[in-house]
């Protein structure tokens, strides 16, 4: 497999224990080429970043770090963020961004004020704002932003306000104050989120679904006054168990429907009370939310009898740890750091597993899913970690992510049918050991994902392969070790890495290896 993606062992094969030997099941693969397959948007593959602990101060961001360059960014975060693969970012958050006043990120920076932010008891000095994100990721390589307005503290001016300073080419007041910031074009930023998570009662400016949908129509309506080909994304429910979920919904898209292209979804999955069975499993609840909204809008577009399509942004997702204390704000008046450490999940290789997985399912989805945000980038819940004046490394999640976003990216999604053993989880009852999905890249290739979800059993996997694909070039990697809590840390940042292997056969059309407990798998056909 390909380097670039961090040292990688070169394994014969990926060793299993005698246990693993015996308590092997079964699963078998089926790539259907005759049937319809479905593009995959290149928006599936964004990441997020908030103004949260040291997502972008030591994050992104740290002048005088040795890598800096002239506007403080870190060029070994730059580095792998690229190699990551993402290619939108929202932001600025998040809860963050209900109560941000986006003024404050914009004009010398000598002159932009240090705030309060609620959200997660911290300070903001607001030295980073919108033009550094602009020209970070210009810097990346023209990677899309997806900006968010503030629909909590604040409502339809401000949102308006933003948008002429961010997309008016000249003559305004807003426009031209842009351009006296240093940035003669506009940013013609196309994909904004009305909002972040309303339906929560944790947010700042927290509304009912009514309140809601009335003031993220009024405020669609308004900017596709200014700008009419704007992509906006309304919040959905902040998570599939939420009280609110489906109720919101349908409300929401009662009133916005012909004024939104997307609906949010957010999800974030960690084991409960040391259930590593249905954590290994969150995909299987992934599913079934998509599956559920997908449900919701198609109810919505048909009692309207409408021929607008709204979509799904799964614009927060990931593995987060919420109730460890890595998670916990700072507390009391006096206390309001800025660029502490928050949030900073430490992951294992199970974790990358469930990642994998996760990605999986987006992919089969990609006909609903449209964009899709893994949450978050760099040391808050990310797959990107720095050490202040130090290096930075690779998260065990990063391999799933990359290895997909590379492969996936400009690809299309080929009807397959799966069948094996399946084991019992507390949380979803029967699912299946095995997922798995097939894409054709645009270059003709043929990549299958694959996951074992079983704790201790290995899979013989046979994958089924169309005509066209049995004489190319197989390489096989798989992300597993021997102990599934594994993490890469500053002391040891390449603990866990991909494996390549050749422990694979192939026989006329069909691919026999196998999946060992715990584990994700690039299969890719050259």
């Amino acid at each position: 497999m390909n380097e670039k993606y961090g040292r990688q062992s070169q394994n014969e094969g990926v060793r299993l224990t005698q246990g693993q030997q015996t308590r092997r099941s079964r699963a078998q693969f089926n790539v259907d080429e005759e049937q319809a397959s479905t593009s995959i948007d290149d928006r599936l593959f964004g990441s997020f970043v908030e103004h949260l602990g040291r997502g972008i101060y030591s994050g992104i961001y740290e002048p005088g770090h040795p890598t800096a360059d002239e506007q403080g960014f870190r060029g070994d975060v730059m580095n792998l963020v690229k190699e990551l693969g993402v290619t939108t970012i929202r932001y600025p958050g998040g809860n963050f961004v209900s109560g941000y006043r986006w003024e404050d990120g914009v004009g010398p920076r000598e002159s932009r004020p240090r705030r309060l932010d609620l959200a997660w008891h911290s300070s903001e000095n607001n030295e980073f704002g919108l033009h550094e994100m602009s020209d970070w990721l210009d810097k990346l390589g023209g990677n899309e932003l997806m900006e968010a307005v503030n629909l909590g503290t604040r409502g339809m001016q401000e949102a308006l306000d933003l948008l002429e300073y961010c997309n008016v080419p000249s003559g305004t007041e807003l426009s031209e104050r842009r351009r006296a910031n240093g940035h003669d074009r506009p940013f013609d930023i196309r994909m904004w989120c009305l909002g972040n998570e309303m339906d929560g009662d944790w947010q700042i400016g927290h509304k009912s679904a009514q309140e809601y949908a009335d003031l993220a129509n009024r405020t669609a309506v308004a900017m596709r006054m200014i700008d009419p080909g704007l992509d906006l994304v309304v919040c959905g429910s902040s998570s599939h168990t939420m009280p609110t979920f489906g109720l919101w919904e349908r409300t929401v898209l009662e009133r916005c429907f012909d004024n939104v292209n997307f609906l949010s979804c957010h999800a974030y999955y960690a084991p409960k009370d040391g259930d590593m069975g249905s954590f290994l499993a969150s995909g299987v609840d992934m599913d079934s939310f998509i599956t559920d909204v997908t449900a919701i809008i198609a109810a919505s577009r048909a009692r309207r009898g409408s021929d607008h399509q709204v979509f799904i942004s799964f614009d927060e997702w990931n593995v987060w740890y919420q109730d460890e204390k890595a998670s916990k704000s700072p507390e009391s008046i006096g206390n309001w750091p800025l660029g502490a450490p928050l949030l900073e999940d430490v992951y294992s290789v199970t974790d990358a597993v469930v990642v994998g997985d996760l990605l999986i399912t987006l992919l089969r989805h990609a006909d609903v899913v449209h964009a899709a945000s893994l949450a978050q980038l760099v040391n808050v819940i990310a797959p990107i970690m720095t050490e202040p004046g130090g290096p930075a490394w690779r998260q065990t999640i990063f391999y799933p992510f990359a290895l997909t976003a590379r492969y996936a990216r400009g690809a299309r999604v080929l009807k397959s049918v799966q069948s094996g053993d399946t084991y019992e989880t507390s949380r979803y009852g029967q699912v299946p050991m095995t997922d798995s999905v097939a894409v054709r890249g645009a270059d003709g290739s043929l990549s299958v994902f694959a996951v074992n979800r079983s704790l201790e059993r290995a899979v013989d996997f046979s994958i089924v392969l169309p005509e066209q694909d049995r004489h190319r070039k197989v390489a096989v990697s798989t992300l597993h070790e021997d102990d599934p809590s594994a993490r890469n840390t500053l002391e040891h940042q390449e603990r866990v890495v991909m494996h390549a292997r050749q422990d694979f056969k192939m026989e006329e059309n069909v691919i026999n290896l196998q999946l060992p407990p715990i584990s994700w798998t690039l299969i890719h056909l050259a």
